[in-house]
C-alpha cells in the first residue's frame, strides 16, 4: 500500500459504512493491534511495511499473544479492546481485514492464514488456502 494514512481510511471507512474518519481509524488501530499479537517473523513485519508508517508498529510492536484465537474469538477480542458489540467488533474486523487483504500480494496472505487458525480466510474475504 505505502499509500498516505488517507486512502487506507477512506476504503475501512467505506467498507465499514464509517459515518466518521475517528470510527475508521478506532477500527483499524483495534485490528491490526490483536492481528499484530497473532502473526510473527517476517510476515507480521512484511505486512506492516505495507502499511502507512504511523499503523505498521501497530503490528509490530505488540506483545505476542499466547495463543491462537479462533475467527469469532478474534472478533470478540477486538471487540473487548475497544469495549464495542460482536456486531459492531466483526464489521471492524471484516473493514479492516479485507481491505489488508486488497493491499497485500497473494503470497504473504497465505503465509498470514497459515499463522492463523482455520477459518480467518473468510474475514479477510477470501476462502481458506489450500
Amino acid at each position: 500500500m505505502n499509500e498516505p494514512v488517507e486512502v487506507l481510511l477512506d476504503r475501512v471507512q467505506d467498507r465499514g459504512g464509517y459515518r466518521e474518519r475517528r470510527a475508521a481509524a478506532g477500527a483499524v488501530q483495534s485490528v491490526l493491534e490483536v492481528l499484530g499479537a497473532h502473526l510473527v517473523g517476517d510476515d507480521r513485519t512484511d505486512l506492516a511495511r505495507l502499511l502507512p508508517r504511523q499503523y505498521g508498529p501497530l503490528l509490530t510492536e505488540g506483545a505476542p499473544a499466547g495463543e491462537p484465537l479462533t475467527p469469532a474469538a478474534f472478533i470478540d477480542a477486538v471487540g473487548a479492546h475497544v469495549d464495542v458489540d460482536a456486531g459492531q467488533a466483526r464489521r471492524a474486523v471484516t473493514a479492516v481485514l479485507a481491505t489488508l487483504a486488497e493491499v497485500t500480494d497473494d503470497a504473504l496472505l497465505r503465509r498470514i492464514l497459515t499463522q492463523l487458525p482455520p477459518g480467518h480466510a473468510g474475514l479477510f474475504g477470501r476462502t481458506d488456502p489450500t
